[in-house]
């Protein structure tokens, strides 16, 4: 192209519709910048605030001390969250949404040695990589569930209801011991869950500072085999 072809209605037409499809690239771009940077902040604010919920429970806990924690203005917080209960709602959210989805397990499988050793194995993952959730969970039962009864009642209870069904009827097929389901689901939360909620009385009795990786693995096969055996636990065709 001539110097002199820059000047022409097709050249400036060219620049006008080139500039104008960067603005669109850029104008699009800016909503996702945007709302990744708002998750990349709401993680971040859970992440902390799930520290300070464990350590000091609903009552302890500030948003102050949330905001000190996460290395932010108070107002910054309360941008994403209005207020402490909405963020404590949130946190909870999260930990039953993170169990829901290990819960998956059970319907991977029609073989109850699979589904069941499956829901313990991701319950024990979970306790290992995240006990602060497990223990933010179990603070809020004992004291008494208060703020969290509606997810007890409309989230939890349809999913165990959902799983006694199935295993009311593994027992009537003869795959696992005349039990009463609840009890086995509770045993399965109990135990998996002590590993993060006891995890300061585990290290003490064991004498190590935390599990390491391969003693974990063994741990879990180990809760894994007591419970399928515990249940009477066999695959059709056995």
């Amino acid at each position: 192209m001539r110097d002199d072809d820059t000047n022409t209605p097709a050249a400036n037409l060219a620049l006008r519709t080139s500039a104008s499809a960067r603005d669109d690239a850029d104008a699009a771009h800016k909503p996702r910048r945007k709302a990744s940077i708002r998750a990349s902040n709401e993680t971040h604010l859970l992440t902390c605030a799930e520290a300070v919920f464990a350590e000091r429970g609903f009552e302890g806990a500030s948003t102050a001390l949330i905001a000190e924690r996460a290395g932010l203005p108070k107002a910054n917080l309360h941008y994403y969250f209005p207020t402490k209960l909405a963020l404590y709602w949130r946190v909870l959210d999260d930990v039953f949404e993170e169990w829901n989805a290990a819960a998956d397990t059970f319907d991977a499988s029609d073989d109850p040695v699979v589904a069941i050793g499956g829901y313990v194995r991701a319950k024990m993952e979970l306790s290992r990589r995240r006990p602060l959730g497990s223990k933010v969970w179990a603070n809020e039962i004992i004291s008494g569930a208060t703020h969290m009864h509606d997810i007890l009642l409309k989230r939890v209870k349809p999913w165990m209801e959902s799983r006694v069904q199935l295993i009311e009827r593994w027992i009537d097929e003869g795959l696992l011991a005349p039990l009463d389901p609840k009890t086995l689901l509770f045993m399965i939360w109990a135990t998996t869950q002590h590993y993060a909620d006891f995890e300061a009385q585990i290290r003490a009795l064991a004498g190590k500072r935390a599990l390491s990786a391969a003693s974990f693995e063994a741990t879990t096969e180990e809760v894994v085999t007591m419970i399928l055996r515990a249940s009477g636990a066999r695959s059709p065709g056995e």
